[in-house]
């Protein structure tokens, strides 16, 4: 199996989910180790069984799959982005700590787990071929590894995102939903314009 190939592919695909993890690191107002693992726990999670689920969706829904998935992923992060905008501007005045919240619901984490993760469900498509998992046990080490790297990655980013929240907690919640919103086009451009 090519190790390189797949903690570049890892990587590649945890991306967003880093980014997500360092605006939500930044708009809750205490951060916590448990608070930290669920975050990094539901990203690694997704990240790796969504692949799972592109390989065990093979071929045959490879079109749908990519007909929607930059939509999908488009709406969730949008919607999520206006709401965390609109939560900010309903809390602005309220002091030191307005525009934080206390903890993530877990609609809104999964929510943003499965927008994140979208494009590792196209991924487990190639994923057998891209790395050289030639039986079920090497695809679910990939796996494994994809999950685990993108653990990795979103704890960091929720300590990342606590440190630059800290600097400006007013905005913080703000640019949050511009950053999820961002996220969000980017995935939809890529795939409408250079897929």
């Amino acid at each position: 199996m090519d190790y390189v190939a797949l903690t570049g592919i890892a990587v590649g695909l945890s991306m967003d989910a880093f980014a997500v993890s360092i605006t939500n690191g930044a708009v809750t107002r205490r951060v916590t180790l448990p608070f930290a693992l669920k975050l990094a726990a539901c990203f690694g999670l997704f990240q790796a069984v969504m692949p799972v689920i592109g390989w065990l969706v093979g071929k045959a829904g490879e079109s749908f799959i990519r007909s929607v998935d930059h939509w999908v992923a488009l709406l969730l992060l949008g919607y999520i982005g206006v709401q965390m905008i609109l939560e900010s501007r309903k809390n602005a005045g309220c002091g030191e700590c307005s525009g934080k919240q206390d903890d993530i619901s877990l609609r809104r984490l999964t929510a943003l787990a499965v927008a994140t993760s979208i494009d590792a469900l196209v991924t487990g498509l190639i994923l057998p071929t891209a790395v050289g998992a030639s039986s079920l046990w090497l695809l679910l080490e990939s796996i494994g590894i994809i999950g685990m790297i993108t653990f990795l990655i979103c704890l960091s980013g929720v300590y990342i995102g606590k440190k630059f929240g800290s600097f400006c907690s007013s905005r913080a919640e703000i640019a949050g939903g511009i950053v999820l919103i961002s996220i969000g086009v980017k995935i939809f451009v890529e795939h409408m314009f250079f897929s």
